[in-house]
């Protein structure tokens, strides 16, 4: 689900192109295997509607918006916020003004994860909550064709960390969207690092959902001071939650609509996280009952230690099957 000043812009699209969007440099592409739209600040994911998750509207491309016309608001209910169906991700309806970052898509947190900050250079590790990587500004190096669909490759346009560079990949085809985040240490000291790939899924309703693949894993409850617990059956969202399971397994988001499979590379963390009835400012609550974040990550639970001329790769691969 995306603004409809986004879809608007998606459908005047034909192949790829970059525009401005919320005062923002974005890159779209609309092409037979898909949508994929990608903002320049934060090489931040905001949008992915593969051609094989789309029904055809009469009259429009394969992969147009449905089940109504390309670029008319759909509102979700009475007194909610306008979003556009379609797609596998949410962004608000409202995003924040500059310098702050879009809530949605998939942020970058890095080089840190939450306000757990590792690799701060700051004196007294005052740097902002998930990193400056989200906020900062990204050159997009190469749009190249890849399996049917595109791979995007995307550095920082300034340094940021003395020691830590890090580079983006983004595939997308009409079976699947793939991020990555790619670490390297160029500098002379050990450096430990966190951090996320900050998936916001779009589902039919947030607290209808289940996430499949975490039977029995342990986890750190963040809303009861990190209380160390084990996750009986499989995990039911009926409400606010924010935790971070200790697993490598694939994990599955079913929504009853349909089933996103997470798998995650470089990563043993994963965090499960919705506000609950108080969203953050810049999210109608309305509209946040249209998301959860099924995120691969880092965290203090598996934080990994880079030496001088190491990398590390933390990727999620989404893809989709029908729903149950």
């Amino acid at each position: 689900m995306i603004p409809p000043s986004l879809r608007a812009l998606l459908d005047d699209t034909d192949g790829q192109r970059e525009c401005e969007w919320a005062d923002r440099r974005v890159w779209l592409a609309r092409e037979a295997w898909g949508e994929l739209a990608v903002c320049l600040q934060g090489a931040q994911v905001l949008h992915f509607l593969p051609a094989s998750d789309a029904t055809p509207a009469e009259g429009s491309l394969p992969y147009a918006s449905t089940p109504v016309r390309a670029g008319a608001p759909v509102a979700m209910g009475e007194g909610e916020e306008a979003l556009v169906p379609g797609g596998w991700l949410w962004v608000t309806p409202t995003p924040q003004a500059l310098p702050g970052a879009i809530r949605g898509g998939i942020p970058l947190c890095w080089p840190w994860f939450a306000d757990e900050r590792g690799a701060d250079e700051s004196p007294d590790r005052s740097g902002p909550m998930h990193g400056p990587a989200r906020k900062a500004q990204w050159r997009l190096e190469a749009a190249d064709e890849h399996e049917g669909g595109v791979e995007l490759h995307l550095s920082p346009t300034e340094r940021l960390h003395s020691q830590l560079v890090p580079r983006a990949v983004i595939q997308a085809n009409a079976r699947r969207l793939h991020v990555e985040l790619i670490t390297e240490h160029v500098g002379e000291t050990p450096v430990k690092l966190s951090g996320a790939l900050h998936s916001y899924l779009a589902v039919a309703d947030s607290f209808a959902c289940r996430v499949e693949g975490l039977a029995g894993a342990r986890y750190l409850d963040k809303l009861a001071g990190f209380a160390e617990r084990e996750q009986q059956g499989e995990l039911a969202v009926r409400g606010g939650l924010d935790r971070i399971y200790h697993s490598n397994a694939e994990a599955v988001l079913d929504d009853g609509d349909r089933r996103l499979r997470i798998a995650r590379q470089g990563s043993d963390s994963v965090v499960v996280w919705h506000p609950g009835e108080t969203p953050p400012d810049d999210t109608p609550v309305v509209a946040a009952r249209h998301f959860l974040c099924v995120e691969s990550a880092n965290t203090r639970l598996d934080p990994v230690w880079l030496v001088p001329g190491a990398q590390h790769l933390l990727g999620t691969t989404l893809t989709c099957e029908a729903g149950s």
